[in-house]
This record gives structure tokens, sequence and C-alpha cells, in this order.
């Protein structure tokens, strides 16, 4: 393989597979894989076959011997020249693989004794010689041999003895989304009736124990079926749907066709074990594997470089999901605050591209937030201008035009443009360019007349210079000077580099309530005072706005704070606004309470081209709440006695809210507490949201060593409960102990390092807090880089994803740049440095010149 693959370089594989069976005989150390392909041939083209670390014992071709010395001596690809075969043949291969030896987690290998797989994105190469690429797909039968009392694969069940079964998948499928799992497993089962009458049966498989852990997935896969139906008309098409939980796994969750694999964290829960968190994240990704079904599975990338193509719309359909579950304007805050927090810190460093690459080295790499959460804006920016009706026209059109097949972002635009009549050119580089646009907003008032004067602009981006102008789909709403709406949302369509709107007949000057609901993934240049903030902070009728006036009054105030001046006065006045109607909506006013975080506000005040001060800004975060706390001590406490849980714990909106508000208001007690509240709460806490947000109180207040002990006896045998107790340890502690006690638990016996959710437990509780990782002497940089440096041979990819922590360390001052680059270079300077770790560090070092 090159080591850059070029989008401009792709062409159409030569042959296609009308079936494909594969014979497992599974062996921790040596199994054995029989593949039987069937070939026809389309168009002119040698076989070129994919397979890496294989120990190829037999190849044949309709049942023809061939000659060894064809294989590689080096490198993944097999080429049988085309003059030598058929236009239609079989070809076979005995192949044999070490699964216990695989601490890649990518193919075929062991986790905790239980067989498992991940094929996405080119692991199925890993498993036999195959055509390992999106665009082949092909219907799939699997035989399984073993002595594990349960064997799954896609599709439905054939047949099942004692020691083999057969499942036979009739949908055609790229290789990526092959999928088996062979081990000691327990199921809690479910039923579903489609739409059209057909009966699915349902399983969740966990380890033996973990069975009452997983009733909340069961539950949040049938909402997920029956919201697909009603929403998109998309109908589940085998009789059976697993899903098995994994220990050892890289990503999330695998979308395998009838077979979904996922990360035990984001299946087993109860409220002892579990936060509302994770359970909003376990519904939300139950639902973005089940949507895969059609947007993933059914139409699927044509290439790696289309990866948006799948992901963004499953994204954005789990949204959809997520929000029609539980709160809209919670869900769309908290996407734009993960937008923001990922996604446009990407977009400014180093590792910006755009949401479909034209050029990659390693495809696991680009498994980015532009990818899937930018993926996401763009196909929500279409359905504004477009409107719900034509969306869902569209997406009829998409699924019936494309079923089966293996797609493009041209297809997609052509869909829209088919359905609509609307030219989508120049939306198009939505697509293809990287970058965050920034949105300039003059105002000109003259006798009842307001007219908004809008500049976009883009700067350029690694490999893209020029930017030109993309359409912005602008909502927006006028607010009177008396809090009434003048205007009600409306939407107004940017097309050029500069853009002026006239409202007229206005009989007061208004204020403007912009980019309403997040209407474009743009950031925004405007003037306003603090008056303006307050009052849309108390009256805007869009609760983002609403929400996003409050976060720019306080991220005003930290930032004046952080440079040295006075600042926060304006928002500590109108938070008592929000105190006083909290409880009409829990988790609204605890989103208007959380301060913007310090990545957020050193990437604000980079942006405007001061150097941040990570101490400064944890110091202005610290002082902010502080001052917080002591004007608004009597309604916080209220809050919190408000707050109290109200029955037995259920993980819904309603109960969630309330929790979250509680803890709003316990992060901003304990300062003045010495977190007595949080002490108490630790200990009469009925379910782990409550017990975690009290634990990290009680550690950043640095009374925690009772409490992590008593966590630590109650838990240590939950693997999931305890990444959270290794996380929490480093994350809520002082910056200037975080390092110490983040190498202090890496020594610890069960920091199991080659599990990756160990590891990034630890590793992430020291990157995300900011002011430790970013420290001047440089310590945050280099314990990160010598974990890197120790998990690259054992599991490349969780490395190279990893090592976005140091993305935008070019931002801050001389020293701490000099300390990042030293770091960066011991790991490029690594002897057998991955290709994924390879290119990421690659990437972010070329950005220091």
């Amino acid at each position: 393989m090159t080591d850059t693959q070029y989008l401009s370089d792709w062409r159409p594989y030569p042959y296609e597979i009308t079936e494909t069976r594969l014979e497992f005989r599974l062996d921790p150390r040596a199994t054995r894989v029989r593949s039987q392909i069937d070939f026809h041939r389309i168009s002119e083209g040698n076989l070129v076959l994919d397979g890496a670390g294989l120990k190829t014992l037999a190849l044949a071709i309709d049942g023809t011997p061939l000659d060894l010395s064809l294989l590689p001596e080096s490198g993944e690809t097999l080429v049988i020249p085309a003059d030598s075969l058929p236009e239609s043949f079989t070809f076979e291969a005995e192949v044999e693989i070490d699964p216990e030896a695989n601490t890649s987690l990518e193919g075929l290998y062991l986790s905790g004794g239980m067989f498992c797989t991940q094929c996405e994105a080119e692991g199925f190469r890993h498993i036999t010689w195959y055509p390992d690429r999106p665009d082949v797909m092909a219907p799939f039968t699997v035989t399984v041999h073993s002595e594990m009392p349960v064997l799954l694969s896609n599709g439905n069940p054939v047949s099942e003895a004692p020691g083999k079964a057969v499942w036979h998948d009739p949908w055609k499928k790229p290789a990526y989304l092959f999928a088996l799992v062979a081990g000691d497993l327990r199921a809690i089962s479910d039923k579903f009736t489609t739409m059209s009458g057909r009966p699915v049966d349902l399983n969740v498989w966990v380890r033996p124990g973990d069975e009452p852990r997983a009733g909340y997935a069961m539950e949040s896969l049938i909402r997920s079926m029956k919201w697909d139906e009603e929403a998109y008309g998309r109908e589940y098409d085998l009789d059976v749907f697993n899903i098995v939980a994994v220990d050892d796994f890289n990503m999330g969750a695998m979308e395998n066709k009838g077979l979904n694999i996922f990360n035990s964290k984001l299946v087993l829960a109860t409220a002892e074990t579990a936060t509302d968190g994770d359970y909003e994240r376990i519904e939300g990704v139950i639902g973005h594997e089940y949507f895969h079904n059609w947007t993933g599975n059914r139409i699927t990338c044509r290439d790696w470089f289309q990866l948006c193509l799948k992901e963004g719309l499953t994204v954005f359909r789990d949204q959809q999901f997520t929000s029609d579950m539980r709160s809209a304007a919670v869900k769309r805050i908290h996407d734009v605050q993960t937008l923001r927090a990922r996604q446009f810190r990407e977009d400014a460093g180093p590792l910006s591209h755009p949401p479909r690459p034209d050029h990659y080295q390693e495809i696991n790499n680009f498994y980015t937030a532009t990818v899937y959460e930018k993926g996401a804006e763009v196909i929500g920016m279409l359905k504004r201008l477009i409107g719900d009706a034509d969306y869902r026209k569209a997406l009829d059109l998409y699924f019936d035009r494309h079923d089966g097949q293996a797609c493009t972002i041209e297809d997609w635009i052509k869909v829209f443009e088919d359905a609509t009549g609307r030219d989508l050119t120049q939306f198009k580089h939505w697509y293809t360019d990287a970058g965050t646009p920034r949105l300039a907003l003059t105002e000109e008032w003259s006798g009842g007349s307001l007219t908004l004067n809008f500049r976009q602009a883009t700067k350029p981006t690694p490999g893209q210079a020029e930017k030109p102008a993309r359409v912005i789909p602008i909502v927006l709403g006028l607010i009177g000077p008396n809090g009434d709406e003048v205007l009600p949302t409306t939407v107004l369509e940017m097309t050029e580099a500069e853009q002026s709107f006239r409202f007229e007949g206005l009989g007061a000057r208004p204020v403007v309530s912009l980019l309403r609901g997040f209407s474009a993934p743009v950031t925004v240049a405007r003037e306003m005072t603090a008056d303006e903030q307050a009052l849309l902070l108390a009256h805007d009728t869009d609760p983002y706005a609403r929400w996003q006036a409050g976060h720019d009054l306080a991220l005003d105030g930290l930032i004046a704070r952080a440079k040295g001046q006075e600042g926060g006065a304006e928002f500590i006045r109108a938070i008592g606004g929000v105190l006083d109607d909290a409880e009409a909506d829990p988790a609204f006013a605890a989103l208007c309470l959380a301060l913007p975080g310090e990545e957020e506000i050193a990437t604000t005040i980079a942006a405007s081209g001061v150097v941040p001060d990570p101490d400064a800004i944890h110091s202005a975060r610290r002082s902010l709440m502080q001052d917080i706390a002591q004007a608004h001590e009597p309604a916080l406490a209220a809050l919190y006695d408000a707050m109290t849980p109200i029955g037995p714990y259920v993980p819904d909106a309603e109960g969630s809210g309330r929790r979250s508000l509680r803890l709003a208001a316990l992060a901003y007690l304990s300062r003045l507490d010495n977190a007595e509240r949080a002490e108490a709460l630790f200990d009469s806490a009925g379910n782990m949201t409550e017990r975690e947000g009290a634990l990290g109180q009680l550690i950043a207040a640095g009374r925690d060593a009772d409490a992590l002990a008593r966590f630590e006896a109650e838990f240590r045998d939950n693997r999931l409960v305890m990444d959270k107790w290794f996380t929490v340890q480093p994350l809520r502690s002082e910056s200037h102990l975080a390092v110490a006690r983040a190498k202090d638990l890496a020594k610890r016996p069960d920091f199991d390092w080659k599990n990756p959710n160990r590891f990034r437990a630890l590793i992430a509780g020291v990157t995300s807090n900011h002011a430790a990782f970013h420290a001047a002497d440089g310590s945050g940089y280099d314990f990160v880089a010598d974990w890197l440096m120790k998990l690259d041979p054992v599991n490349a990819q969780t490395t190279a994803r990893m090592c976005s922590a140091f993305e935008t360390v070019w931002r801050y001052d001389a020293t701490r740049r000099a300390k990042a680059k030293a770091a960066l270079e011991r790991i490029a300077a690594l002897p057998g440095l991955s290709r994924n770790t390879s290119e990421m560090v690659t990437r972010i070092l070329a950005a220091s010149t």
C-alpha cells in the first residue's frame, strides 16, 4: 500500500462477488479460515486481494492449487493476473491467524477469552485474502466451528449443533461489515414486530453476571427500531438482531449487519453503576448503530473518502432520535458544545480536513469530529434550506435509488437536486472545503429600518489556501427592547462573501437573535453590549440563542479576568434571573449555569491573536465561580434542596434534568462550604450520577481520600465503574497535582493499559485537565507522550487517536511550545513507529514552524 491514498486515484473494482463462503475453526493461537469466493469479471483488470499478517496454507482457483510463490514477500497485496483467470471462477484460500496475539483489536482477536471481530475500516484483511474495500459487496455464508457455547455471525441462523453454527446474510455487504463472535455469553431477549408485521428476535449478549445491566440497551434498541419506522419509514430486514458487549474495543460500537458489536461501556448500566450521561450515550449509540442498517449497510460508501456519507447522516439521525426521546433544546445545545470542543478545535489546527477529504495516509485517522459531527451539521443545514417535507422526499428517493449500492457525496447531492430542483453546486463546498467560516455581522439602524450586513471568510487550512463563499442558512429573530419578539424565526440564505438584509417597519431598535438553533457551523463576530446579551438571556424565545447569549456573557467575563482585568459582573447579575426560573426547566438552567470550559476560553483568546495562559485561564474560571457562589448562595442552596430526588431513580429527561441542576448548584456551593454538601451527598446518593458528581467536588476540594477508598472498595470488581475512578482523579485534581496523581495510578496493577477503555480513562483524565496537560514544565506533555510511545507497538489505532490532544499546543507561549515539540519529536523518533501514529505526529509537528 502506498503511503498516501488519493481520491483521484480511485478506480472501480474489475470483479463482482456473487457469494462469499467462510469457514472458521477457532483456536486462540491458530485459527484456520477457509474461504470460497465466487467472482465474475465485469471489466479488465487483475484480481487484487488484500491480506495482512496471514499464514497462507493454500490458494486455489476452481479447485486448482495456485503456486504460493504468488504471495507478496512484503506488503498486503496479492495480485493474480487477469489473463490466468476465466470470466467466472471461485477463489479459495486457507489461512491461519493468531487471535490471541492480535493486540491491535483489528480483525479477529480475543477479549477476555471471547473471540470477536472489528473489520472497519480495513480489518478484514487480517482474517483472510479478500478485496477489502467498501464498494465490493456480496452475500455471506459463514460456518463457525468451536466449543464455545455461543457462536454468532451476520444475518440469519441457518443451523446450529454442538460445536458448529452456520449463518447466512442474504443482503450484499462489504467485508468491513463482517462480524463473528464466539464465547461464553448470556442473552437478554425480546421481540419486535415490524410495521409490515414481520417478527424479529432481539438479543443483547453479555458475559455471565452482566445480564441485570443490559435491560436499558434492549429498551433503547426497541425504541430505535420503532422511531426509524415512524421518522424515516425504514424497516428492519432480517429475522434476528444481535448486540454483543465486548470489553476490549477500540471504538464505541460497530454496525455489522445484524450483529452489532459494542464496547461494553455503551451497553451495561444500572442506577448504581451508570450516570445519566451514560444512559443517554447508551440510548444514542444503540440508535446510531441500528440506524446504520439503512444508512451505512443497505447503502454504504463507495470508498473511505466518502466516510461522512454514512457517518454524518447517521449521526444526524441519532441526534434527531435523542431529541425526540428527550429534550430537543438541551440535546441541541449539547451537540453544539461537542462540535465546538472537538470539531472547531480540529478545524483550527494542523489536523484540519474537509468532511470529504481528498487524500489520507491511514484511514483510521479520519474517524474524526469533522467526519461525524460536522458531517451531521451539513445535513442539518441542508434540511433547514429545503424544509422538512422536501428533506423527507429526498431521503425516500435516496433509499429507493441507491438501496444495495456503495455511493458517493455526489450521489447524495444529486438526490437532493432531483427531489427539489435546486442547484446545490455551491453547497457542496461544505463537503470539500476544510475550515470553520467566520460570520461577521454589523448593523445599521435608521428610521425604523434595520440593515444587517454579513461578511463570511474562512482561513486557509493545510492544502487549501483559497476558500470560496459557502451557502450559509442564517436563522434569526428580532427581540424588542421590552423583551417581546418583533420578528419570529426567519431563515436567510447567504450565498455571497458579503450580503445585506433589511427589515423595515420596526418601532424601536431590536436586538438580533442570531443563528437560532445554531443554524450553521460557523463562528460569529459581532459587537454586543452586556445589556443586549442579558436581554437575550432573559427573553429570547429560541432556547439555543438564549443559552448562547448567557454563554457569551460569561465568556467575555472570563476572558477579561484571564487578561488580569475586571469582568463577569454582568453575568453574575444576569444569572440571578436564570436561578429565579430554574425549576421551570432544570436541564436548561443547568446548562446556563455551567461556565465555558478552559479549552474554549483558550480557543477564543487565541482566535483574537493573543497567546492564552492556561494558568491564568484556570484562575479566572475559579474566581468567577467563587463570586457567583457568594452572590447567589441562598438561591443556589434552595435549588440544591429543591432538586432532591423524588422517588426511585429513572434515567429519563425529567429526572436527569433535576439531577443536573442539583449538581450544577453543588459545584458552586462547594466553593463556599469546603465540599461539606458534597461529602453528605456522596454518603447518601442512591445513584452513580450524584455519587460521581459529589466525588468530583471532593477531589477538587482536596478532601477525597476516604471517599476514593470507599468507592474503590465497593466497585473494584466493576471494570466500567473503575474506569470512572481512574478518570475523575486527574481530571478534577488541581493542575499541580494531576500529573503526579496520574503517574501513581499508572503504577497500579489494575491499570490494564492494553485495554483501550482503561488506557483512555487515565490518559484522557490528564489531557482533559487543561491547565495540567499544558503545564509550563512540560510534565503533562511528557506523561502523555511516554504512554503513547508504550501503547503504539500494541495498539496503534488507539495511540494515533489520542495524539490529537497535542493539536492545539502551538497556540501557547514559547516555553510550552518547546516542551510540546520535544515530546512529539520523541514519539516521532520511536523505532518502528506505526503508520497511524506517524501520520498524526508528522501533521502536528508540521504546524510548529
